[in-house]
């Protein structure tokens, strides 16, 4: 149900983050993703996956995402992992998250990229993990 102070539901990107996030970064800074939580750590346009997960936590649109960036805990959030994702070295994406979980952080990285007017942190994963490549189906889809 969405309210007047939060339309897009972004409170269930916070909650579903509260017991996991604190692990998020130290696995982001030793370079290996474990567990479950790339939905709502690192989001990606509804649609792209088709999980009942996938669905739940898929951003509807630039809106959306410009929102989820402007929100005060999880736009700083994003923004970190995104840091600490550039930073790793000596590792491809696809060790760092496996597979499917490296195409989703493309689509991520694109949406949020393509969102934001400080942008630098998103292009920066880009360039350093696919070559500076963005997602096709995110920018097909956003362009409709």
């Amino acid at each position: 149900m969405e309210s007047s102070t939060d339309p897009f539901r972004l409170t269930r990107f916070v909650v579903a983050q509260a017991p996991v996030y604190r692990s998020v970064v130290e696995q982001l800074r030793a370079g290996r993703k474990r567990g479950h939580w790339m939905w709502f750590v690192f989001p990606q346009l509804r649609g792209l996956g088709n999980s009942p997960t996938a669905l739940e936590y898929g951003i509807t649109s630039l809106s959306e995402a410009r929102a989820y960036l402007a929100h005060e805990l999880l736009g700083p959030r994003l923004h970190e992992c995104a840091r600490l994702v550039s930073q790793v070295r000596g590792r491809s994406v696809a060790e760092i998250f496996g597979s499917p979980d490296d195409l989703k952080l493309r689509s991520s990285m694109t949406l949020f990229a393509l969102a934001s007017n400080d942008h630098q942190d998103f292009t920066s994963v880009l360039d350093t993990h696919y070559r500076g490549e963005r997602d096709p189906l995110t920018l097909a889809r956003l362009k409709g």
